[in-house]
């Protein structure tokens, strides 16, 4: 559906680590643009409705984290995570999930996803504006393959999940590399 189409150029609101930083809380805003994470790498995107979430946290979050050499070896320099979530939250789930591998990406003000068109509506479930279900293959800024959950609507009485899993994304990029 989406390949093809170049990605939105969005400046996230980001928190990294900073040692200079004294004190409990060690970070420094920094603002990342869309070129910043995907300009001159092939990477792995996938984005979901939250941080600390079920489906996100027991299957589709560790499932890119797990099989990151897998991902490595067709071919992908990095995988990203994007939630429509502050920094804040972002980095915390990111602690909690223990990654090593998966970079997280805030979208807190969820411009990118509208901008890619994935916003919707979970006030059905006390979440306001988040995001679709989906994943991306992204050359150097450019889809190159999209995995969109069916039904995208506002206030989904569901939270579909097949479609942009890990296996799915790497049996693509399998077969392409054949």
């Amino acid at each position: 559906m989406k390949a093809g189409v170049k990605l939105p150029e969005v400046t996230f609101n980001t928190r990294v680590r900073d040692e200079s930083v004294e004190g409990p809380n060690p970070f420094r805003w920094e603002d990342k643009t869309t070129t910043d994470y995907f300009s001159g790498k092939r990477v792995v995107l996938f984005s979901l409705p939250g941080a600390f979430t079920p489906t996100c946290s027991t299957y589709q979050l560790p499932g890119f984290e797990n099989g990151f050499a897998d991902f490595g070896a067709k071919g992908i320099d990095a995988i990203y995570c994007m939630s429509v979530n502050d920094s804040f939250v972002m980095n915390k789930w990111a602690e909690s999930q223990d990654l090593q591998n998966v970079d997280v990406i805030p979208d807190g003000s969820g411009e990118f996803t509208r901008k890619m068109g994935m916003l919707v509506a979970k006030d059905n479930l006390g979440f306001g504006n988040r995001s679709w279900r989906y994943a991306a293959v992204v050359n150097n800024g450019v889809v190159e393959a999209w995995f969109e959950e069916p039904g995208l609507a506002d206030n989904h009485s569901e939270d579909p999940y097949g479609v942009s899993s890990p296996e799915t994304v790497l049996t693509y990029l399998t077969e392409t590399a054949a």
